[in-house]
């Protein structure tokens, strides 16, 4: 089981995984087993992974970039070994001592990577605003 602040990642013993939103960490006691039986069995996680569109090999991933942008994130083995977020995240899937509370950085950095690649930035994170302070006069006192 593996976590981040939206999502909750779950890691199959063959390395594939999936993520599911989380939103306020709800699904935070849910086992992996619990939301393995829940995910549905059919549709496009039956389908053979599509060839790499680069250079025809086989893929370890394919995953839709973040919503609204329009673009096929692939992971090919071949393609993205001289990419730094990409061939660690290559590294990882390949390892069968994967360690899964990694997964959510791997993925978030090769998102950015590919996304960067496609023209696209991650945006810094606002910074909530400041609280401005309490006017003098209705600041209470403290009793001695």
């Amino acid at each position: 089981m593996s976590q981040s602040s939206a999502w909750r990642y779950v890691v199959c013993p063959d390395g594939s995984f999936f993520r599911t939103f989380n939103p306020d960490g709800d699904l935070d006691d849910v086992s992996d087993e619990q939301l393995l039986r829940l995910r549905p069995t059919s549709g496009r996680d039956e389908r053979p992974l599509r060839p790499c569109s680069r250079c025809g090999g086989d893929l370890l991933l394919q995953w839709n970039g973040p919503w609204g942008t329009g673009v096929w994130m692939e992971l090919c083995p071949a393609c993205d070994a001289d990419r730094p977020a990409a061939s660690a995240f290559i590294r990882w899937h390949r390892d069968p001592d994967r360690d899964p509370k990694v997964l959510p950085q791997l993925f978030e950095d090769w998102e950015a990577e590919t996304m960067h690649a496609h023209g696209w930035s991650r945006a810094a994170q606002p910074e909530a605003p400041a609280c401005p302070p309490a006017p003098p006069g209705l600041t209470p006192r403290g009793q001695g």
